[in-house]
């Protein structure tokens, strides 16, 4: 054993307030977790203590006395093994005293008192070894505890570290005399709970709406099926349609850690295509209130009124839906503006392709449009306004961590946009108008490090990873009052090996150089550990899916719902602090999907069944397009050879009107049942499925069970029963996903 310079003053002074309880500056740094329990002081309890130093990939532990007598002693640095700490524990004689076990970089430490209290804290890793997976569990049998025994010492760290004061740490509980009033629920919340009283207490009313929403989706598909056969104009809506949801899908299934569903996406990108009517009328007014030309029209009012209008959807479903608006994560916000972009071009570009008669074509990813022959390229509406969003979200989740810097983001990414509008504008007026446009040398040199806009969607995925990265992060910090995932975290060796070289290098960065140098020092030494945590976590909940697949459709359904939700209960928990805020669904809710997984997962009774768990729908875009219409849901990723076309919705919507007035009589009732199709397709039917008819009684009655196939396999819930069954193929083997470590 080797003793180390400092003293037992200069540590207990670092992490404690006095002998039995940390202090609350240490643990704020890096939003340590804290769980207090109790447990007899023997070599059980030092063998815990030394896994969880080993969890954290530690080979060496500091050891000290904390009462003040103690203050002068040195501290003990031994190797991390149950008989070494004991070793050290017996020389200090036979009568009990508290003493502090650290983590050399001082990131956890555990306080073990002269009592049976012992008071952990420290991330995730560190405190599963002490307590188990389910650290909220853990922290409310210490606070049920404490109250049953009447103890002091107890009580008072059960107030100390937010086990018992509702409304302390993540403002737990729903609020009451003892601690802070819990905000009330907003609109979507209260729509989303009559929704699950309606299933729950009548059921057969829920079954023949969901039945009705399918027989409806199906028909509307039928529609534009259809109506290309009378007005041949209208087949570019389909193919533009499948283009404009491969975008959403693409950048969905990439955002490991959005909270929002998938059925949300489509509904917000319907509500960015309404955006092209009054967006068109503002360009219009702010043109002939300015008497500009028609290439400053074309070139900045449509740049700058299009990428502010289309952020637009944000605030519009804010009142609605503001405490879900709290617990959404990074990434929601770049998948809620590029929906929103991503229906705005579609809207515009399907305007302009009605009169030419032309189906669109998606050749380009991610609906970038090209005019070689002009030398531009824009990136199109959905990655332009992804990247806004994309930089919101990471100020929003991010400023509170990382530091209000990141505001500055958001102001960055919006005048990318508007020089990549401005620029493409710019080329196509001068080709279409005749109207010359040099632009200023700095636009050009700015608009030249983008690789001329075809650098836009590196830097969409830069910003994505960044969100991704960030989001985990930001759930780490709640993990106290979230229920874990079912089965064990997978890369545990990556995990140990990330955290020791996080604690070996972090030992090493001195406290006493500027603090730029030291934020760069300890990135470096603690990026590889967030990039390890983070992939972990995300296998972690890939098993979680692969497991529930192999056991069919429902229970992937409940797997679904669950991951999605649990992470937003994190993300509004981290995001809240010590404020309060509204959890929703409720930890019970989650927590009983939890065990209704588990029993599915590990063959105890009770496991999922085909009506899956209640929580919350995401019917705050539902709400807001109950109140408004559009015709309009195509997708052109790619202009025609000879030319290209301004991002101009005013110009679009004079076109359609032109081609909509010349339409015979004949064709006006097809086209207006097209545009009822086109509206309200993407409204309904996309949403995860709640219930899933029994295959044996489809067999025997295929009539009575219609109306439940028609429920759960709408044309936008037929991938989801795909997964399910493609599950089933599974190997048995899946199942060790979620056992070892």
């Amino acid at each position: 054993m080797d003793e180390q310079a400092m003293i037992t003053r200069d540590l207990v002074l670092r992490l404690c307030a006095n002998a039995t309880e940390f202090g609350q500056g240490w643990i704020d740094e890096d939003a340590k977790i804290v769980v207090p329990f109790t447990a007899p002081r023997d070599t059980a309890l030092i063998g815990r203590v030394v896994a969880a130093g080993r969890a954290l990939g530690v080979e060496r532990l500091l050891v000290c006395r904390t009462r003040a007598e103690f203050a002068y002693e040195p501290v003990t640095e031994v190797a991390a093994d149950a008989g070494s700490v004991v070793h050290v524990i017996r020389a200090w004689g036979d009568e009990p005293t508290d003493l502090l076990v650290a983590v050399e970089d001082f990131s956890a430490a555990v306080l073990v008192t002269a009592t049976t209290l012992t008071v952990a804290a420290g991330p995730p890793d560190f405190l599963r070894p002490l307590v188990g997976a389910d650290l909220e569990a853990a922290r409310t049998a210490f606070a049920d505890e404490a109250r049953a025994s009447g103890d002091p010492e107890p009580m008072r760290a059960a107030q100390a570290y937010g086990c018992l004061e509702r409304g302390a740490r993540h403002a737990r509980g729903s609020g009451g005399p003892r601690g802070p009033r819990v905000p009330g629920p907003d609109a979507a919340e209260r729509l989303s709970v009559r929704a699950r009283s309606v299933r729950e207490r009548a059921p057969g009313t829920a079954a023949a709406l969901r039945a009705l929403r399918g027989g409806w989706a199906w028909a509307m598909l039928a529609v534009l099926l259809a109506v290309p056969f009378v007005v041949p104009a209208t087949a570019a809506a389909l193919p533009a349609a499948a283009g404009m949801l491969w975008l959403v899908v693409q950048l969905a299934w990439l955002s490991r850690s959005r909270t929002v569903a998938f059925a949300t996406l489509v509904r917000v990108l319907l509500l960015g295509a309404l955006l092209v009517w009054p967006l068109g009328a503002v360009e219009d007014a702010l043109t002939a209130a300015s008497g500009a030309d028609p290439w400053v029209a074309h070139t900045y009012i449509a740049a700058w009124t299009e990428e502010a209008g289309k952020l637009l959807p944000l605030l519009l479903l804010l009142p609605f839906a503001r405490r879900r608006f709290r617990r959404l994560a990074a990434v929601d916000f770049l998948l809620l503006a590029a929906a929103s972009g991503a229906g705005f071009q579609a809207a515009e570009t399907l305007l302009r392709a009605l009169p030419a008669g032309a189906p669109a074509t998606v050749s380009l990813p991610l609906g970038a449009v090209a005019a070689p022959e002009l030398g531009v390229h824009f990136s199109g509406h959905g990655v332009l306004t992804g990247l806004v969003g994309a930089a919101l979200g990471l100020a929003i989740v991010g400023r509170r961590t990382l530091g209000a810097w990141l505001w500055l983001l958001p102001v960055a990414a919006f005048a990318l946009a508007v020089l990549q509008h401005t620029m493409f504008n710019a080329a196509v007026a001068e080709a279409v108008l005749g109207s010359p446009l040099q632009p200023h040398p700095a636009t050009a040199v700015l608009h030249g490090l983008t690789g001329g806009g075809a650098a836009d969607h590196w830097l969409l995925a830069v910003l994505l990873a960044g969100a991704v990265l960030l989001d985990y992060r930001t759930a780490r910090r709640a993990a106290d009052v979230t229920p874990p995932l079912p089965g064990n975290p997978p890369l545990g060796g990556l995990r140990r090996r990330a955290y020791g070289r996080a604690v070996r290098l972090g030992v090493r960065v001195p406290g006493d150089i500027a603090p730029l140098f030291r934020r760069a020092a300890l990135l470096w030494a603690r990026g590889p550990l967030r990039l390890a945590l983070t992939l972990s976590e995300t296998l972690h909940e890939a098993a979680v899916m692969l497991v529930a697949a192999r056991r069919g459709p429902a229970v992937l359904a409940a797997a679904w719902r669950f991951l999605r939700e649990r992470r937003a209960y994190a993300m509004g928990a981290a995001r809240a602090g010590e404020r309060p805020w509204r959890p929703f669904p409720a930890s019970a809710d989650l927590r009983a999907t939890r065990r209704e997984l588990d029993a599915s997962f590990f063959g105890a009774p009770g496991a999922p069944g085909a009506s899956g768990p209640a929580g919350s729908v995401p019917v705050a875009s539902a709400g807001v397009l109950a109140v408004v219409a559009v015709s309009a849901a195509a997708f052109v990723a790619a202009v025609p050879a000879g030319g290209g076309h301004a991002a101009y919705a005013a110009d679009a919507l004079r076109r359609c009107a032109d081609w909509y007035a010349a339409l015979p009589p004949s064709s006006l009732p097809w086209v207006w049942v097209w545009a009822a199709a086109l509206v309200t397709l993407p409204v309904a039917g996309w949403s995860v499925p709640r219930a899933y008819p029994d295959a044996g009684a489809f067999l025997r009655e295929p009539s009575r069970m219609a109306g439940r196939v028609l429920g759960a396999l709408a044309p936008g819930q037929v991938p989801y029963a795909v997964a399910g069954l493609a599950g089933l193929l599974l190997p048995r083997g899946s199942d060790r996903l979620l056992r070892g470590r």
